[in-house]
């Protein structure tokens, strides 16, 4: 019996050691929820970068300093070898930074984020990265139009000629799949604060616009267009456009969905109009005025375009607005 006695009190010592640990981590964890009461967590980072210990609008400005330039920085891109850059906010991407801070505000009560803090600890927030997937897919398929090595059938407009240019099969960019390279690029450009090329994934493609497309155009519009110059009337002035100088500055072909549509240049018209019709307004439907602009000149220089006679190639610009 008398043997036993030290072991007795090893335990008692064992056990007010223990309850000594529980005490010291309770008086901390109580101090870390007392000194850190501050709307982000101290010790909160989002990629690296530290956004506790104040207010979310303190968070945010922090945050947008740090990163707000990476993630507006143009993405860098190649299609089967082609380099094009790529706007993030043009492809429905972004870091929301008030969405981040959100998330990473408010108490944590977990005892080991808690007691870290008093000791410098990190608390690590997940950045929010929103992607408009209709935007970005409508980005892609403009940058599939003017990139790799298929090119599509078009119409060449120049000085009193009309030229059909038909397309070629090659490679082009597929949309579906470089959407997901895209978005991770974009996280990653954020995350690392480098602009690395990346190459997107490509297919093989055929032009959409066909032979007979081509011939359709040129038959129904490029060649009517082209035939002879037309005017256009507004508050008794009038301006002329003609195939020899100013139509070819104007007008194009686009392909959409496999048919050519006609393109008008509308910065080329106001160049082209000069004034013409400086100070004679229109009126709206509401009552609003404003200018003659190009684009009340490009909206009836359609009808003009096909019309056969001199007469049917002049139209006036309706100034009530009705038409």
């Amino acid at each position: 019996p008398a043997g036993r006695a030290p072991a007795k009190k090893g335990r008692s010592k064992l056990v007010l050691l223990g309850a000594g640990v529980v005490g010291l981590l309770g008086i901390a964890y109580g101090a870390g929820l007392l000194l850190n009461h501050s709307d982000v967590p101290k010790g909160t980072t989002v990629l690296g970068v530290d956004i506790g210990g104040g207010t979310k609008e303190e968070a945010v400005n922090k945050l947008e300093k740090a990163l707000g330039k990476r993630a507006q920085a143009p993405l860098q891109l190649s299609v089967a070898g082609k380099k094009v850059q790529l706007p993030p906010d043009r492809a429905g991407l972004s870091l929301d930074s008030q969405e981040t801070v959100r998330g990473a505000a408010g108490s944590d009560y977990n005892p080991v984020s808690v007691i870290g803090s008093l000791f410098g600890g990190e608390r690590v927030a997940k950045p929010v990265f929103p992607v408009d997937d209709e935007k970005l897919a409508v980005a892609l398929t403009d940058l599939a139009g003017t990139s790799g090595s298929a090119t599509e059938g078009t119409i060449l407009f120049a000085p009193n000629k009309v030229t059909p240019v038909e397309g070629k099969p090659g490679k082009g960019l597929d949309v579906r799949r470089a959407m997901f390279s895209v978005k991770d690029a974009f996280r990653a450009q954020v995350e690392t604060g480098r602009s690395n090329l990346v190459e997107l994934p490509v297919t093989s493609r055929q032009p959409s616009v066909t032979k007979a497309e081509l011939d359709r155009a040129m038959k129904e519009f490029a060649e009517p267009a082209m035939s002879d110059r037309i005017t256009i009337r507004a508050g008794g002035k009038e301006i002329q456009f003609g195939p020899a100088r100013s139509l070819p500055q104007i007008l194009s072909m686009k392909a959409v969905d496999g048919r050519l549509v006609e393109v008008y240049d509308k910065k080329a018209i106001e160049r082209l109009l000069d004034g013409a019709f400086e100070g004679i307004m229109i009126t709206k439907g509401d009552g609003t005025k404003h200018e003659v602009s190009a684009d009340d000149v490009a909206f009836v220089m359609r009808d003009a375009l096909l019309g056969k006679t001199p007469a049917e190639r002049t139209k006036t610009i309706d100034l009530s607005g009705q038409g």
